[in-house]
């Protein structure tokens, strides 16, 4: 017999296989070196200077971007505490769409900070209470840096927009954010409805196609929809429109039944009474007034047979979304099956053409009248992944603009304000008395990393930069940050470099949360994985729609 040890502490309560992980150095330490391994993939790409990441997810799909939040999406992050960066960077892109980075990328700064204070003697529970006052008093002084009277803005005022929209714009694609802002805020604009706190993101499409460049780019009042029609018919204008979701056909029937027929005429009677039902359920429609007949699925021989005796234009929307969107464009009510449409339910468009946009042939739909329903952007772009980019940026300027319908103030960027956080957290340090003063220290230093980062990422002196704008916000200089065009620091209101205070707001609280809670874990339990498939693979290749 051979002589086996009895398990004894915690291995004899677990079941066999499980993981434990205690103390600071396996747990602590450990958690927030995942953390930092995290921050430092995002920190690079942060700013308009930021750098570029290739990640191919587990689809083998190809992204090519600089904008955190997807990248973070597309990693599948398995370690459970960098898990929770990368909720902190999904929670602040979908509260405001813009700032996960500057989320993670602090997070992870002031998690490095906590490491040496651990290593110098502070207990855990010490440096959360010293955050805590930190974050705090941070949010305080970001109220005071508010430009005044930067509260009421007119959102429908296209100057005003841009001048918001400029830095979050810039941050992903750098150098064109002129022509970008120009784009989105006219399209923002035009949806935005009369209540401004209501204003949906979902209205401003994007359509990308292939070639050209961004200056061929355009705005559509309206949708464009990739194909073509089904019919001959490729342009009307000021046309009424019917919306069938089931589909343009003749329609079985429910019930089975079984028709007996005793001669040749009959024969052709049967079959001339199908045609004259599809051919009067046609008419009923071409009588309604209705020119355009939409159909959400297939549209069948006959059918289309009789549209175009009738001179009626077909298309075919088979996604319910995009088909949904259209109902909003022209304000038509989608009827289920093919019958004849009342009058209220037909909706209105001003055009609706074929047009070739660069070797793809493309339906856009156009409704100028109808005031705030659908704008779509036209991006041209030499490559998939450039378009994909491109995307991204429009998709962050649009909710910049939402964010700034809720509350338009704002504070200096180019790390301006960052560096005045970072002052006068310093000076609030020295009045605490405590072991808090170190963690408040070091929370402050943790702002550095931004206008570091910045000046790194654009091939410039970090520690010349940083301490040039150290001695002109000493001088009161408060609005001085870094201008990454000439590599000097300057005052950004001159060169009109503003960042949303929301923004800033919540990936600083969000950062902080995040950090603190990966702080306050002091051991890891883990236990045997259960065998079986993966629970969080989508099956066979379906996306999240």
């Amino acid at each position: 017999m051979g002589f086996s040890m009895q398990p004894y502490g915690i291995q004899s309560m677990l079941k066999e296989g499980h993981k434990h992980l205690s103390g600071l150095d396996e747990a602590v330490l450990k958690n927030i070196d995942a953390c930092k391994q995290l921050s430092t993939i995002t920190r690079t790409s942060l700013g308009p200077n930021g750098m570029n990441k290739m990640v191919i997810n587990h689809l083998d799909k190809l992204f090519v971007t600089n904008d955190a939040a997807t990248i973070v999406n597309e990693l599948e992050v398995q370690h459970p505490a960098a898990k929770i960066l990368v909720l902190a960077g999904k929670a602040q892109q979908e509260e405001i769409g813009d700032g996960a980075n500057l989320a993670i990328s602090f997070a992870g700064e002031i998690l490095q900070n906590a490491d040496e204070l651990i290593r110098m003697g502070l207990h855990p529970s010490e440096i959360i209470s010293g955050y805590n006052k930190s974050i705090d008093k941070a949010i305080e002084i970001l109220g005071e840096l508010v430009e005044p009277g930067s509260e009421n803005m007119d959102v429908r005022n296209k100057e005003e927009v841009i001048f918001r929209m400029k830095a979050a714009v810039a941050s992903k694609q750098f150098g064109q954010e002129d022509v970008l802002c120009n784009l989105i805020s006219e399209a923002c604009i035009q949806v935005c409805p009369k209540n401004p706190a209501n204003f949906n993101v979902d209205n401003v499409r994007v359509a990308k196609l292939v070639g050209g460049g961004l200056n061929n780019s355009s705005i559509v009042h309206g949708m464009v929809l990739k194909g073509d029609t089904v019919g001959t018919m490729k342009r009307v204008e000021k046309a009424k429109v019917a919306v069938f979701v089931g589909g343009v056909d003749t329609s079985a029937t429910e019930t089975k039944g079984t028709v007996l027929i005793h001669s040749a005429e009959q024969l052709e009677n049967y079959a001339k009474t199908e045609e004259a039902k599809v051919e009067e359920l046609i008419k009923a429609v071409a009588d309604s007034g209705a020119k355009v007949i939409v159909s959400g699925a297939a549209v069948g021989e006959m059918a289309l047979h009789f549209c175009e005796r009738y001179k009626l234009m077909v298309l075919k929307i088979s996604s319910k979304f995009e088909l949904r969107r259209f109902c909003r464009t022209t304000g038509a009510v989608a009827i289920l099956k093919l019958s004849p449409p009342s009058p209220d339910d037909l909706g209105y468009v001003d055009s609706i053409s074929v047009e070739e946009i660069g070797g793809t042939r493309v339906t856009v739909v156009r409704n100028e009248e109808g005031g705030n329903s659908v704008c779509t952007v036209v991006l041209r772009g030499s490559t998939d992944s450039i378009l994909d980019d491109l995307e991204r940026a429009v998709d962050d300027g649009v909710n910049t603009y939402k964010a700034m319908c809720r509350d338009s103030r704002i504070v200096p960027g180019g790390a301006a304000t960052e560096i005045e956080l970072a002052k006068r957290l310093r000076e609030f340090s020295f009045k605490e008395t405590g072991l808090d003063q170190y963690a408040i220290a070091k929370f402050a230093e943790s702002f550095e990393m931004i206008p570091k980062t910045l000046a790194e990422n654009a091939g410039l002196n970090a520690m010349e930069i940083i301490s040039s704008l150290y001695a002109d916000h000493a001088s009161g200089n408060t609005k001085v940050g870094i201008d990454l065009v000439e590599g000097v620091c300057k005052d950004v209101s001159t060169l009109n470099i503003w960042d949303l205070y929301v923004t800033k707001f919540f990936a600083l609280k969000y950062a902080a949360d995040a950090a603190c809670t990966v702080l306050r874990v002091d051991q890891i339990i883990m236990s045997k994985p259960a065998g079986g498939p993966r629970r969080d693979a989508a099956p066979g290749g379906m996306d999240e729609d």
